[in-house]
């Protein structure tokens, strides 16, 4: 398992959302298309915006948290084709268990109760996107793989991502 953070939370003209997750111990990122509701409750937290009601998020923590719970981490364990799988990881009453979870919303948990969020290596093999390779500068041969993606394939990463903005501003209009 890789130890990631959230870079950022995007979103591009035709209102689609991505988190950026980066890796902590090299310069790769994965990135996770999301929903809006999502995107506005894992960006919110990253800037310190509190809602005057609690969200799901805040509720799914209370909850865990009120039953004498702890999350422990979050894991982007699976890629199948193009959807991402991910768990929650608690620990209650001596108990750890996996809870089956959306990315985002185990995410947007994670942000909020400040736990580490893990990606399975066989995830980043197959989808995490390297700035070098985004400019088409060639890597280095102890990064590359048989699976890793071509100059041509990763063409719509960078132009997805050169379109996004961030959501520094979100909610002002």
């Amino acid at each position: 398992m890789v130890e990631m953070l959230v870079d950022s939370v995007r979103f591009s003209r035709n209102q689609s959302r991505v988190v950026i997750l980066k890796d902590q111990r090299e310069e790769r990122y994965l990135l996770i298309w999301i929903g809006q509701a999502e995107s506005a409750a894992i960006a919110h937290q990253l800037q310190g915006s509190a809602y005057p009601r609690p969200l799901t998020h805040d509720l799914l923590r209370s909850v865990i948290t009120q039953m004498g719970g702890r999350v422990v981490n979050v894991t982007i364990s699976e890629l199948r084709q193009t959807t991402f799988y991910a768990y929650i990881t608690i620990e209650v009453n001596g108990r750890t268990i996996e809870v089956d979870a959306r990315p985002s919303d185990a995410i947007a948990l994670a942000v909020r109760v400040k736990c580490p969020i893990y990606a399975a290596e066989a995830v980043l093999d197959a989808a995490a996107v390297v700035p070098e390779e985004i400019e088409g500068t060639p890597q280095s041969q102890s990064r590359k793989s048989t699976s890793s993606p071509t100059h041509d394939d990763l063409a719509a990463y960078r132009d997805f991502i050169n379109g996004l903005d961030i959501l520094d501003d979100f909610g002002k209009d």
